[in-house]
């Protein structure tokens, strides 16, 4: 008997995103992305690891598809390559690339799972890195451009579409501390490249309402803080930490402004932004994706980067080989947050999961990973927990379905409920998985 049940039409699906399982990165007339061409590069990537190959999803995509129906998902959340697309970034199309999402969206459909798709997960056309990439005012434009080339497309058979996956990670990582494609480093660029990904989340969101008929959200990544002590100065950290990775892009989709502390953590490099910016980016959404993974435990740093905050380790606690803490409260506590700040907003958890080391393949091919089951199942409940206190939670997608490229740490890091021999590219069922095929089965654990 089930201890925890789900809601009725409780969504319960799987996530991936493009550079990171496709492989094929130029393949049919594909351009580069900025991806391709970073890991390129000497030095950037965990031992040299490349997204070339990946886990061969492009060429196995039906295989997929059918590890997908023997789970049981009802909806698999995957992203578009844009330089599959639009291999320029904008101008002439690429038919064979459109081709490919086209099967795909057909073959989950013909198997009665659910596409969400995300148009933008990192991966951006290297002809745009060239032109300034999203530190330059006209990416809005380019995103729309390409957003309807989509729509127009796959509109119909794609009933739930999100702009944009962790806008915070693309600013942060790829423009602040340059650990992420395309390496930069600059406090002076971080708040355009932030403020231009939601204009694009805005004009791709205005083109949907004249021309889409289904549903259109966006993908954050959200991470609750809480101060190391009760000094001020910690609970003033945690307050500027809360603004600069939740707030600085909640705040302006739901309120029409930033948080008035960015201005004070960016000091002479924030930037004054014109006001009809926020008409575009404030449009009401259909849903609001939240990706979760751990918490911030912050303490006061004056000499840090931005926030003037670090973090904390609870050496009491379980980490993921990545480093995260397993604290599955903060995920009820952040999606309360989100609920108390901005309302009722429907919301679907589009990622969730862990990674720690794995054994070998067994002869019987059953894969034991105890911690992923473990953080799986208690972060069930916690999302459980936060549906009985009001959220309007509407669904969860594991990550990863399939182990896969971990941007900066390559191949090392495995957050998949399948594991992947990247050898051969055997796909096996993970007993994490084959417990998400219960909770699938029983709306429940």
């Amino acid at each position: 008997m089930n201890t925890i049940t789900f809601p009725e039409g409780f969504l319960w699906g799987a996530a991936t995103s493009s550079y990171q399982i496709e492989g094929s990165p130029l393949a049919d007339g594909a351009g580069p992305s900025n991806w391709h061409r970073y890991t390129h590069m000497p030095g950037m990537v965990l031992n040299g690891d490349t997204g070339d190959v990946a886990c061969d999803h492009y060429n196995r995509f039906r295989e997929d598809i059918l590890l997908m129906r023997e789970l049981g998902l009802k909806a698999y959340r995957f992203s578009i390559s844009w330089s599959r697309i639009l291999p320029e970034g904008t101008g002439r199309m690429n038919q064979k690339g459109i081709d490919f999402y086209s099967r795909l969206v057909d073959g989950l459909l013909e198997s009665g799972i659910e596409p969400f798709a995300t148009l933008y997960h990192w991966d951006l056309p290297a002809a745009l890195d060239d032109r300034g990439g999203w530190v330059n005012r006209d990416i809005a434009s380019w995103f729309a451009e390409y957003a309807e080339v989509m729509f127009q497309a796959l509109d119909g058979r794609i009933r739930h579409w999100a702009t944009l996956n962790e806008p915070w990670v693309v600013a942060d990582a790829g423009y602040l501390y340059g650990v992420h494609a395309p390496g930069h480093r600059s406090r002076f660029e971080a708040p355009l490249v932030s403020h231009n990904l939601m204009r694009a989340h805005g004009a791709a969101v205005s083109l949907y309402r004249s021309i889409g008929k289904h549903q259109i959200g966006l993908v954050v990544n959200l991470e609750p803080k809480y101060p190391a002590s009760e000094k001020a100065e910690d609970r003033n950290a945690t307050r500027l930490a809360d603004a600069y990775m939740n707030r600085q892009y909640l705040d302006p989709l739901f309120k029409g402004s930033y948080p008035e502390e960015m201005a004070e953590m960016f000091e002479d490099a924030w930037p004054e932004f014109p006001a009809e910016d926020f008409d575009s980016i404030r449009q009401p959404i259909d849903f609001l994706g939240i990706n979760y993974y751990t918490r911030g435990i912050m303490k006061a740093d004056p000499a840090s980067h931005v926030e003037k905050a670090t973090r904390v380790k609870n050496d009491y606690a379980t980490h993921m080989t990545i480093g995260w803490e397993v604290f599955p409260q903060g995920l009820t506590d952040i999606l309360l947050q989100v609920r108390n700040q901005y309302g009722d907003i429907p919301i679907y958890i589009t990622e969730n999961g862990s990674t720690f080391y794995d054994p070998p393949v067994a002869e019987d091919d059953r894969l034991e990973d105890p911690l992923r089951v473990s953080y799986l199942r208690k972060h069930l409940g916690a999302i459980h927990e936060a549906i009985g206190k009001g959220v309007n939670l509407k669904g969860y997608f594991a990550w990863s379905l399939l182990d896969n490229f971990e941007w900066g740490q390559g191949y090392s890091k495995r957050f998949g409920i399948v594991h992947v021999d990247f050898s051969t590219q055997k796909r096996t069922v993970k007993n994490s998985g084959r417990l998400y095929q219960e909770v699938i089965r029983n709306n429940g654990l």
